[in-house]
């Protein structure tokens, strides 16, 4: 019974996770984060898959990371996929979590998110992109 438990919480669990499947044991559980907000969570669910959630001012669709993700494995191909898949869902979580503040505090904005969409499409090898993006997200944010 208790097995039984535990397989449901996890299953529910996994069910409620709203990021890409290939990215899951890669980046944590939404759920396990620490927002500051019930709202921030909110926005970094829209961040993920482009629901607005009843969110104000939010504009419902693309870009989302989930489909950002797909862009770039496609550009990069099989060969790069294996390396350039971790790296680019590292990467949402790092810049959806920071982007889904309150405008008082975040460190990325959605300015931010236009110039990195740039640079991903600018770059001919996407593996090179999203280490471009990283590091200047990295700066925004003061981590290394």
């Amino acid at each position: 019974m208790i097995v039984v438990g535990a397989f449901l919480a996890a299953s529910t669990a996994h069910a409620d996770e709203f990021v890409r499947g290939d990215c899951r044991g890669v980046v944590a559980p939404s759920a396990a984060l620490k927002y500051d907000t019930p709202e921030h969570a909110r926005w970094y669910k829209r961040f993920w898959t482009g629901d607005c959630d009843h969110l104000p001012l939010c504009l419902p669709g693309a870009p989302n990371w989930n489909e950002v993700v797909g862009k770039l494995l496609a550009k990069g191909g099989p060969k790069e996929q294996p390396a350039l898949l971790p790296k680019a869902c590292r990467l949402g979580q790092l810049i959806g979590l920071e982007w889904s503040r309150d405008k008082k505090i975040k460190h990325i904005t959605s300015g931010d998110l236009r110039v990195f969409n740039s640079m991903l499409d600018a770059s001919g090898d996407a593996l090179r992109g999203v280490d471009l993006v990283d590091a200047k997200a990295r700066v925004l944010t003061n981590t290394r």
